[in-house]
């Protein structure tokens, strides 16, 4: 702030009246400007340099205008008027823009006011306690070892059981007769495939067997319908028994001689 006969007010509004010629600095006294500009910096030790430029600056200017006012006109005046404004009125508009910018950082948040840093950060330091020593070209073979194993990686695919079948049943039939005493009637578990050590004693043991019961079953049944062979069965859910048919004597009575169990 500057107290000036027929001014009072900041310099840069001093001087931007002045540019303008709204203000008459016939009456303002550049040694009271001058006398003022010293007292402030001498009165305030810790001002910053940047103000106490652009003070300077500003008080410069404004003698060199009054100064332009004192001294007599010459044939080149009116050119270096024009510039001087010219250059004045940049500089002005430097100001102006330093002036907005020191106010928008200003308005921003600090650190320490509105915005604080966190109390105690975590690290982000991993200590490795493994003990390996591997390169990036060892960690990429390894990664694509891995890869590889993951794709020739096979699903599980249990075997299926394996069951006796009809047609199985019917070759046994076939192969047997005629070789296990054909005159005689036989029991139909005498036909059954024999048991190996593979099918356990599980539940899939147990379906197995009957797999066959069944399998030998229908295949006898189905050698009764064309002739080859004979069944009996003498009670319901009783044995069922079987031999070769004899062919001289087709309708001779089926008497059971020496069953087997």
């Amino acid at each position: 702030m500057v107290h000036l006969d027929g001014f009072d007010g900041p310099m840069d509004l001093l001087l931007e009246l002045a540019r303008a010629q709204k203000v008459d600095l016939w009456r303002i006294s550049i040694l009271q400007l001058v006398e003022q500009f010293l007292a402030v910096v001498r009165s305030i030790p810790a001002v910053r340099l940047e103000q106490a430029a652009d003070w300077l600056v500003m008080a410069a200017w404004l003698a060199w205008l009054k100064s332009r006012l004192l001294l007599p006109e010459d044939d080149g005046a009116d050119t270096d008027a024009e510039d001087a404004a010219a250059l004045l009125h940049e500089r002005l508009l430097e100001l102006e823009r330093m002036v907005q910018l020191g106010r928008w950082l200003g308005a921003r948040d600090q650190l320490g006011h509105e915005v604080f840093e966190r109390g105690q950060p975590e690290s982000l330091v991993e200590i490795d306690r493994s003990g390996l020593a591997v390169d990036v070209p060892q960690l990429m073979r390894g990664y694509m070892a891995a890869m590889r194993r993951r794709a020739r990686k096979a699903t599980y695919q249990p075997r299926p059981p394996r069951f006796w079948t009809v047609q199985d049943a019917l070759a046994r039939l076939r192969r047997m007769l005629g070789t296990l005493m054909p005159v005689d009637w036989c029991g139909l578990e005498a036909f059954l495939p024999p048991a190996t050590a593979a099918d356990g004693a599980g539940p899939l043991a147990e379906t197995g067997r009957r797999a066959a019961v069944a399998g030998t079953l229908l295949a006898s049944l189905e050698m009764a319908r064309n002739g080859t062979i004979e069944l009996r069965q003498a009670e319901q859910f009783g044995r069922i028994l079987l031999r070769e048919r004899m062919a001289e004597d087709p309708a001779a009575p089926m008497q059971p001689e020496g069953e087997r169990p």
